[in-house]
């Protein structure tokens, strides 16, 4: 298995415009946290989308065209690695062939009962989410 891209559709809804007729830089990063959560809980064993949790701990986005309200947008993301409570997404934002924005963004996983940071079980990372060995550490 090896990791695949995971793409959800955007909406654009009025409220995303700003003053210059375009979709606000900050709506973006709603749609990363968007898709990089879905990817979890569509990927992850059901046991593990119900004990944890995700906050974001850093995004860096580079905007490349902007949106419009009636554009059909799409964001993917690939999940790079896992180091302990920490993982590292790559997504993208795109209208069909152009890319609007890249995000490179850094997250921690908690346990959803004592929030705080939680290890993403080696066998979780290479069974469900395709990442090689070398990139999950071994959780003791």
């Amino acid at each position: 298995m090896s990791v695949k891209p995971f793409t959800i559709p955007i909406s654009i809804k009025p409220d995303d415009i700003d003053f210059m007729g375009h979709v606000n830089n900050a709506r973006y990063l709603s749609w990363v946290q968007d898709v990089v959560l879905q990817h979890w809980q569509k990927l992850a064993p059901a046991e593990e989308v119900a004990s944890k949790a995700w906050v974001a701990l850093k995004h860096e986005i580079t905007y490349r065209r902007p949106a419009f309200l009636d554009d059909e947008v799409i964001a993917e993301t690939v999940l790079e690695k896992i180091a302990g409570a920490r993982s590292f997404y790559n997504t993208v934002i795109r209208r069909g062939e152009e890319v609007l924005a890249e995000v490179k963004s850094m997250w921690c996983c908690i346990d959803s009962e004592t929030l705080r940071p939680a290890r993403i079980d080696r066998d979780v990372a290479e069974q469900y989410f395709g990442l090689p060995r070398k990139q999950t550490p071994h959780t003791s």
